[in-house]
């Protein structure tokens, strides 16, 4: 038996993106690993297995290579909570601001039935901006979120803190 892969030491640290000083947690160097890869959806699948989960809610776009993995692991469907305009049929959104910015996550209109029990997914938690963005859509579209899960938590930016101070359970697989 092999022991399990490393996965802090198989994501990417790219000094100075997107801007100076900001250390980018590249998850990709991960997912082109088959044994890391099958790891993350292991692992964040893990909690919910056995568990009522209706949809698992993808936040764009690494949050759709993990979440799809993790929805169909999970015997669940899949929803994509996209960037503004996007999405081809009717839809609403929510504004949020970012480090460095504003920018807009949007749901197609259809996406969750009420009282539909959904997991969201990311790539990584930094202020929790977008995270509580796409839990303000599901809240809107009736869905009970029961937990978010990401594969990098940055606890110094607060996100965690932040999410889970809304009621909100949050997984990490990684902190940095």
């Amino acid at each position: 038996m092999t022991s399990p892969p490393d996965l802090r030491a198989l994501i990417r640290t790219v000094p100075d993106f997107p801007r100076p000083g900001v250390q980018f947690r590249d998850i990709t160097t991960l997912l082109k690993d088959a044994r890391g890869y099958r790891a993350v959806v292991d692992r964040l699948s893990a909690p919910w297995r056995g568990r009522r989960i209706d949809k698992v809610a993808g936040i764009e776009s690494r949050g759709f290579i993990v979440g799809a993995a993790v929805a169909a692991e999970l015997a669940t469907g899949f929803v994509p909570i996209r960037k503004a305009g996007k999405l081809p049929a009717e839809n609403f959104g929510q504004d949020y601001e970012l480090e460095y910015g504003s920018d807009r996550l949007e749901m197609h209109r259809d996406a969750i039935v009420r009282g539909e029990h959904v997991l969201v997914v990311d790539d990584l938690i930094a202020t929790g901006g977008t995270a509580e963005a796409a839990l303000k859509l599901l809240a809107v579209a009736g869905g009970t979120v029961v937990g978010c899960a990401f594969v990098v938590d940055l606890p110094a930016l607060g996100g965690r803190t932040r999410i889970e101070a809304l009621g909100h359970r949050v997984d990490a697989l990684v902190a940095y």
